[in-house]
């Protein structure tokens, strides 16, 4: 890791405290709060992905899990949001050269929500297209400056556009048991016109082929999109379950049980479990490197990133968030009736990591089905 992008993570570790103090508020108010939001932007998060020649960093994949990592241990909200942040800006560089220099060239980063959900209709018009629709699940929009937001158009391509926040109605539907902070609302526009050059390929951004990824020359923007967005959605919840874990280690050197003087963390039973946590949560982290690693590569090669592969890296990162799913889990219920209490963060982490394992992206029996069925010689059956 540069020393850049070193200094970049201890920057955020500075802040962790403070993030988590203040993560039952978050969850209370239903979005990162504004001061941790700013003390984020601040360290130049934002500008992980944003072009060098916009002023950006190009930072490498792993500094990315690193991201994920350190904030998702403090608060698995923020940290999501966050990284989704991050990772749309390097949505925003497969975008045409003229719409970078609109928007880059006006400002740092972005901060924006993604829809990449074909819940939009766009229309063909003149130098450009009328955008409708409405979508689900806008990570990001409660501090948003613009929107990238899909729509399929009349030939059938799904293609992405980018508009203003201004031109986009944000509609209060974020009451979740789960990840409550991120304040991921609905997002509806209605007639809205984007020109030509504010809209790009969702496949060609999908295997790192988009024109203006080519324009800036660099292994950055060659690299698949799925596994970035696998990245930005799992490393919280592996951040999060180390968390877990660590209070889990906090409680226990205290905590008895009733009819018991003898220290929780005295037990041989504890001791097993918190060593398999750590065993799993560290090959969590491994898969997630490896992923990061990979895709990386990708990004160096001439050829296209292989369906096969993409579907892979899929399912690994659905794997690693399933093994951070069952340590948290594990740690609950051997966490007494006390962990249950509104005040005690490890059952806000046990709803948080829950939540994010049920997107879709880590639907791991769906996601393997892809996987074999490739191995096997048939097409895929959903779009990878």
């Amino acid at each position: 890791m540069s020393a850049d992008a070193s200094a970049l993570i201890a920057s955020l570790r500075e802040l962790t405290p403070s993030i988590a103090a203040s993560a039952a508020q978050t969850e209370r108010e239903r979005k990162p709060l504004d001061a941790n939001f700013q003390a984020i932007a601040a360290t130049g998060a934002f500008l992980f992905f944003v072009p060098k020649r916009f002023g950006g960093r190009e930072y490498p994949l792993d500094a990315f899990v690193d991201v994920g990592l350190t904030l998702g241990e403090a608060c698995a909200s923020t940290a999501w949001v966050t990284t989704f942040c991050m990772e749309h800006n390097w949505m925003l560089a497969q975008f045409p050269q003229r719409a970078q220099e609109e928007i880059f060239g006006s400002q740092p980063y972005v901060i924006a929500p993604g829809a990449i959900s074909p819940n939009g209709r766009a229309t063909a018009r003149g130098d450009g297209w009328v955008l409708n629709g409405r979508w689900q699940w806008g990570t990001g929009v409660m501090h948003a400056d613009w929107a990238l937001l899909s729509g399929t158009t009349e030939e059938g391509e799904l293609r992405l556009f980018v508009l203003p926040m201004d031109e986009v109605e944000v509609i209060d539907t974020w009451h979740v048991d789960g990840m409550a902070g991120t304040g991921s609302n609905d997002m509806q526009v209605r007639d809205v016109f984007v020109p030509a050059h504010r809209s790009q390929s969702i496949v060609a951004m999908t295997v790192g082929r988009a024109s203006g990824g080519a324009w800036h020359g660099t292994p950055m923007y060659r690299m698949p999109m799925m596994p970035i967005l696998a990245l930005a959605a799992g490393v919280p919840a592996l951040g999060a379950a180390r968390g877990a874990l660590n209070r889990f280690v906090q409680r226990a050197a205290t905590r008895t049980t009733f009819g018991s003087t003898v220290k929780q963390s005295e037990r041989t039973d504890t001791q097993i479990r918190v060593g398999s946590a750590k065993g799993r949560l560290e090959t969590a982290e491994l898969i997630a490197r490896h992923v990061a690693a990979e895709c990386t590569r990708w990004g160096l090669e001439e050829e296209i990133c292989p369906v096969d592969q993409r579907v892979r890296h899929r399912l690994l990162m659905a794997q690693a968030v399933r093994l951070a799913r069952d340590v948290v889990r594990d740690l609950f219920e051997a966490s007494g009736a006390g962990a249950h209490l509104a005040a005690e963060p490890l059952q806000r982490v046990h709803r948080d990591v829950h939540t994010i394992s049920s997107h879709t992206v880590f639907d791991c029996e769906l996601i393997a089905e892809q996987y074999g069925r490739l191995e096997l010689g048939l097409a895929p059956s959903i779009p990878v």
